[in-house]
């Protein structure tokens, strides 16, 4: 992460922004495109759609609230994921059509000596700074869990790797003069509940981890203006944690002098406290706690599934892999179901947090077939396992990931 700042790009991106006030949350009809996602539980097909505003091709998964999966082919295309193909996921229906940018304010709120009132030209006046941190669901990959569980049927597209330009969360809060003994820090977006007494959308992080100088409120993403559906005009980014945290269109900052006992906290979003989160279906009596960091994935990214070869043809593969809570350290690649493992070769790294890109060359076998598996290990030891998890909220899936070469 740096920091620089510039009146005259601030002014710029004000411009920007107020083009975006008039974005209007109104898809239109769909398209008769489908992609197929070979999800054990089915159903296998889903639709593309065009029809989201600033978005691109997407895969649909459901309609109100948005949730719309990056098409695998746009991770190969480059190590950062363009904003107009970066997944979308909210929890409730009723997001604003649109932000107007000169009565926007952030409040700041609590347990705080000086409660906070900020316009967005006061935020970006503040020292700027940025970094490239991948932004995943707690539930990436969810479809492919055996048995299966309710929820968003993701495939591997609920992620997505940006540049996120913006302020340190422990600026704005030392604006505020946070007061001795606080203990969270409660995050609340413009987004709100369709029926009257559910639940508003609402996160918190320790008050250590919110002060930690890494968790920003970004502006920007990719260098341009956030997306409607990705949180304009500001949201939360927590780097190396699930994107369950990284509230968007931030709208209330609240210090608090107790441990947060929301819905979202206290009964959402919680995992076995188990290793790797994993219990047996139908398994009871484990204690249970609100989901966190993210763990190392590998994919790759040229090839999905089956492939066919000629004999002996050489056989190039490539991927994204990112250390989850920390850097790469290796990724790997085997040949014989992880038996061995061989160094592949790594892309510059462009920030801890971010995708690393790595490729690995072989030659098919003169007849049958080969089966190629990923795995990356982080900075902390941390490696992917052979074996998948189960949990019932569907999280934190990270097995090692495999493709058959088929020759023909």
């Amino acid at each position: 992460m740096h920091s620089w700042n510039g009146f005259t790009d601030r002014r710029r991106f004000l411009r920007a922004a107020a083009a975006f006030t008039a974005t209007a949350f109104a898809p239109t009809a769909e398209g008769a495109a489908t992609i197929d996602l070979p999800l054990p539980g089915g159903p296998s097909a889903r639709a593309l759609t065009t029809a989201f505003p600033q978005k691109g091709e997407m895969i649909l998964q459901r309609t109100r609230p948005p949730l719309l999966e990056t098409p695998f082919e746009v991770f190969d295309e480059g190590v950062f994921t363009p904003n107009d193909r970066f997944f979308v996921r909210w929890h409730w229906a009723v997001i604003p059509e649109s932000v107007d940018v000169s009565r926007f304010r952030l409040g700041v709120r609590g347990n705080v000596e000086t409660p906070l009132s900020l316009t967005l030209e006061e935020i970006m006046a503040m020292p700027r700074v940025e970094m490239a941190a991948v932004n995943q669901c707690s539930g990436n990959s969810r479809g492919f869990f055996t048995p299966r569980v309710p929820g968003g049927e993701w495939g591997n597209g609920a992620m997505g790797n940006a540049i996120w330009t913006g302020v340190r969360l422990k600026d704005v809060l030392d604006r505020a003069r946070v007061k001795a003994a606080s203990v969270q820090v409660r995050f609340t977006g413009l987004d709100e509940t369709v029926t009257e007494g559910a639940p508003r959308f609402l996160k918190s992080l320790d008050i250590d981890h919110a002060r930690d100088g890494e968790v920003m409120i970004a502006y920007l993403m990719n260098g341009q203006p956030l997306p409607l559906l990705n949180g304009f005009p500001i949201r939360v980014i927590v780097p190396g944690w699930y994107s369950t945290y990284w509230t968007k269109m931030l709208s209330d900052i609240e210090v608090l002098d107790k441990a947060d006992d929301n819905f979202w906290m206290k009964s959402a979003y919680l995992i076995p406290d188990t290793p790797h989160a994993s219990v047996k279906p139908g398994e009871t009596g484990f204690k249970s706690v609100p989901i966190n960091r993210m763990v190392p994935r590998s994919f790759f990214t040229n090839i999905e599934g089956l492939a066919s070869t000629a004999p002996s043809a050489h056989a190039p593969f490539r991927g994204v892999a990112f250390g989850g809570d920390c850097g790469v350290a290796a990724v790997e690649c085997s040949l014989d179901g992880g038996a061995t493992w061989t160094a592949a070769a790594l892309g510059p790294e462009r920030g801890a947090y971010g995708f690393r890109r790595w490729s690995f060359e072989t030659t098919a076998p003169a007849a049958g077939a080969v089966e190629v598996a990923v795995r990356c290990t982080n900075a902390k030891g941390v490696a992917q396992p052979l074996e998948a998890n189960w949990n019932a909220g569907g999280y934190m899936r990270n097995v090692v990931e495999r493709v058959r070469l088929v020759v023909q």
